[in-house]
């Protein structure tokens, strides 16, 4: 058994797992948790226009990973890896963002593909599941990026068959398509267009017709099982394996999509962070539940906690 600490890094978010991993002999991993904290410190703000990342933002990062790394040692983590998405991939000036994590944290960032983004996504997401209801189709909607990831669950062991990220995400969405609040109908329309044109890479990528159920991790999904479970604050217990008609899917996030900043703040489970860009990120969810419905019949999503994060404290393993 070893413990460690694992941070995300993504356009809207970061995220630190701290926790035991054992790796049994047929090589299955089990995790068991420590510590999770999440923080929203947009890094990605401006990023899609700019393609810089914002001094504020990066300062931002920097007081978490402070924090981070100050909750990592007094829980005794022997090994970290730190991973950086969508948003760093995309900026000139990520060299900035490397020497601020190596000072701050004292390890080297790792800024992945997409596809590995993906993988790991996967890896995470599944655990928990009943092999039984393979194949899975997991999708991670972010801040900036939207992975798409088919595989398998069998003897503890997560398989990846096909895989594919694409730059559309809560943030880019809202940022690109999404200037007023409420948006207008011809904003909305356009934000559809957007996500559904650039979502379509992945479905080509993607046997998603071979998939039996759909796992959806994330911050978007995760607060739209909130708040479709009228939640009166967010409870990790009670959205982690939840089930999410797509009626009830479309449901909310129509009611977040259409309604204005001061109405969303009313939801207790939506987080403050996430008040400006969850209506974008909704957009994001309809798409890809329309195109599942379309191709495989598939009427649900099962919500998880658990996703890229736990992927990468297996990997540490």
């Amino acid at each position: 058994m070893s413990r460690v600490a694992a941070i995300d890094c993504g356009t809207n978010s970061i995220r630190l797992l701290v926790a035991d991993v054992t790796t049994s002999f047929d090589g299955a991993v089990d995790l068991r948790d420590l510590h999770r904290e999440m923080r929203i410190v947009r890094l990605g703000k401006g990023v899609d226009k700019s393609g810089r990342l914002d001094p504020e933002a990066l300062e931002r990062t920097r007081v978490a990973l402070v924090d981070y790394a100050v909750a990592a040692r007094r829980k005794g983590a022997e090994r970290i890896r730190m991973v950086a998405t969508s948003a760093t991939r995309d900026a000139s000036n990520r060299e900035d963002f490397f020497g601020m994590v190596r000072d701050t944290l004292g390890v080297e960032a790792e800024i992945i593909s997409g596809d590995e983004e993906a993988r790991l996504s996967f890896v995470g997401a599944v655990g928990d599941l009943d092999p039984d209801d393979g194949p899975f189709v997991v999708t991670d909607v972010g801040g900036g990026s939207t992975e798409v990831v088919i595989g398998t669950l069998e003897n503890g062991t997560a398989t990846v068959t096909a895989a594919r990220s694409v730059d559309v995400g809560s943030v880019r969405l809202t940022e690109r398509c999404l200037p007023d609040d409420p948006p207008t109908e011809a904003q909305i329309a356009q934000a559809r267009e957007v996500a559904s044109g650039i979502l379509d890479e992945a479905f080509a990528a993607v046997p998603i017709e071979t998939a039996r159920t759909w796992v959806g991790v994330a911050g978007t999904l995760t607060t739209l099982s909130a708040i479709g479970q009228e939640l009166p604050e967010y409870d990790p217990e009670s959205v982690h394996l939840s089930r999410l008609s797509r009626d009830d899917l479309h449901r909310v996030a129509q009611m977040l999509i259409t309604s204005s900043r001061p109405e969303r703040e009313r939801h207790g489970s939506l987080h403050p962070g996430r008040v400006d860009v969850i209506g974008a990120g909704s957009l994001v969810v309809e798409a890809l539940a329309d195109e599942l419905h379309a191709r495989a019949g598939i009427e649900q999503v099962v919500v998880s906690e658990h996703d890229i994060l736990d992927g990468i404290a297996r990997s540490i393993a």
